[in-house]
């Protein structure tokens, strides 16, 4: 036995104003999240970007000690005008005063505490963060680190 279904004028109406909202939401939603930004723009919102001090030490035969200090991670990421905010925290050492070459930043890194930097890299390249104390070698440095700007 075969049914046949007869629809109103009205009905397919109807029906084809939903299928076409459905098609077009479901696109819309589709292009929104593939949608690029635009080049060039840059966001308000702080790339928040972490680095903590760190030392290696050591006891020679002769029973010296020696030391190495060091950034970690050595390298952290930003953005070009984008602002950012750099957390430096003190895990070794009491102090670790430091400039970052080619931004006119420097601040000091205290044991136990974190030092917030904020600023908005206005253009790219590597810039190294540089501690005073640990500078050469017989200070148990260099201890660099480096903020990249892409």
């Amino acid at each position: 036995m075969n049914k046949i279904v007869i629809l109103s004028r009205k009905k397919i109406q109807l029906y084809s104003v939903i299928a076409a909202v459905v098609i077009l939401a479901g696109a819309y939603i589709g292009w929104q999240q593939t949608k690029p930004t635009a080049a060039g723009v840059t966001s308000d919102v702080p790339q928040v970007l972490q680095m903590v001090t760190g030392e290696f030490s050591a006891q020679l035969d002769n029973g010296k000690k020696i030391e190495s200090y060091q950034f970690s991670p050595s390298s952290v990421y930003a953005k070009k005008g984008q602002p950012v905010e750099l957390r430096l925290s003190g895990i070794n050492g009491q102090s670790h005063p430091f400039v970052i070459e080619g931004q006119d930043i420097k601040g000091t890194i205290n044991k136990g505490k974190t030092t917030v930097v904020r600023f908005t890299p206005k253009e790219s390249g590597v810039f190294a963060i540089v501690c005073q104390t640990h500078a050469d070698p017989k200070d148990g440095g260099p201890m660099v680190g480096y903020l990249i700007v892409e």
